[in-house]
């Protein structure tokens, strides 16, 4: 061995050396070789981790604190709600007033005809919106931004402004003047699902414009060379985005349905503007207030001033029966959103 080869390891076999012993040494005495360093650094993470810790328990707080109340008022009795003492924890349990909050909503139907409509429309407005974000993303055609800036328009414009205009729009409805002039009159598509229909499947339903956004930011982060390749083997425009780009774009797909699901779920104004003739939960909820006197004025023969304490107890306990369906299909799909919302973050 050469003198330089053993200087090489008797200088490895040193700092080996020197790094094992000052692994053995205590924190206090690597803090005292720092200058204080060490402890300083100790003390800004574990300030770092509390402050963290304070504002993210906060934050689950302000956000499960109104549902922990609702489901504790939604077990009390009326004596209950009326007791200083009683502030959590009931203290005469009772389920009645779940019963009670079906009756008036008329859950049962409510519940299927909700379903129906949700799941359809949301299927129907993410077919489209994602043939829509495809097209913006991947071709040219004329007025192309116009047509995409009437797209942000859909977005930032709340449905209420025009909604006078759908009004007489369904209310008159006709094709080109086809309509009447074969019949003699217009139809009127109000108080039926038809037009909401035709609105979702035109990419005018809630939220549309939303989808066609998300969907088309993530078709343009798509490398083009897949389609390229696809083309070169043969495929045509749609066979290529059935087989090649769809499944790309699971992600975003997913985060639109369980958005659009969610959203008609709950939604009050379309439902009350086309569906209103339909008993969804949505708008039953709205009515429980009026439902729940005309219920009491029945039973007891007279006119009833409710208590406002007793009031908020049934609109609580009927909200907590509308949002349970949601936690449910959240519990199922949870794993699926947040890998769509990260994946689409990444990719948008």
């Amino acid at each position: 061995m050469t003198d330089m080869a053993l200087a090489q390891k008797m200088r490895a076999g040193a700092e080996k050396k020197k790094n094992v012993d000052h692994s053995q040494k205590t924190f206090w005495e690597r803090n005292k070789l720092s200058g204080g360093y060490l402890l300083k650094k100790r003390i800004m993470d574990v300030g770092v981790s509390i402050v963290r810790f304070i504002l993210l328990f906060g934050m689950c707080f302000m956000i499960l604190q109104p549902i922990l109340n609702k489901i504790s008022v939604s077990f009390m009795t009326e004596q209950d709600l009326y007791n200083p003492i009683v502030i959590a924890i009931p203290e005469h349990f009772t389920t009645a007033n779940y019963r009670l909050a079906a009756e008036l909503m008329n859950y049962s139907q409510a519940l299927v005809n909700s379903l129906i409509v949700a799941l359809t429309i949301a299927l129907l407005q993410i077919t489209v919106c994602t043939l829509v974000g495809y097209g913006f993303a991947r071709f040219d055609f004329p007025l192309k931004k116009i047509w995409f800036a009437c797209v942000i328009l859909v977005i930032l414009i709340p449905p209420q402004t025009i909604a006078s205009s759908l009004h007489l729009h369904f209310r008159f409805f006709d094709i080109l003047g086809l309509i009447k002039l074969t019949t003699g009159s217009t139809l009127n598509l109000r108080g039926s699902a038809i037009p909401y229909y035709l609105m979702s499947a035109g990419c005018m339903g809630l939220k549309n414009g939303l989808y066609i956004f998300i969907i088309r930011q993530f078709f343009r982060g798509l490398p083009i060379d897949l389609e390229e390749a696809a083309y070169v083997d043969g495929c045509g425009m749609l066979k290529t985005f059935v087989r090649i780009m769809l499944p790309q774009a699971k992600p975003p797909i997913t985060s639109c349905f369980l958005f659009a699901f969610v959203w008609q779920w709950t939604d009050g104004f379309y439902s009350r503007l086309f569906l209103g003739n339909t008993k969804l939960v949505s708008t039953s909820l709205s009515r429980i207030i009026d439902s729940l006197g005309a219920y009491i004025q029945r039973i007891n023969g007279v006119k009833t001033t409710i208590s406002v304490a007793y009031s908020n107890c049934i609109l609580a306990t009927g909200t907590l029966m509308i949002i349970m369906p949601l936690i449910i299909l959240y519990l199922f799909a949870q794993r699926a959103f947040v890998e769509s919302i990260a994946s689409t973050g990444i990719k948008m």
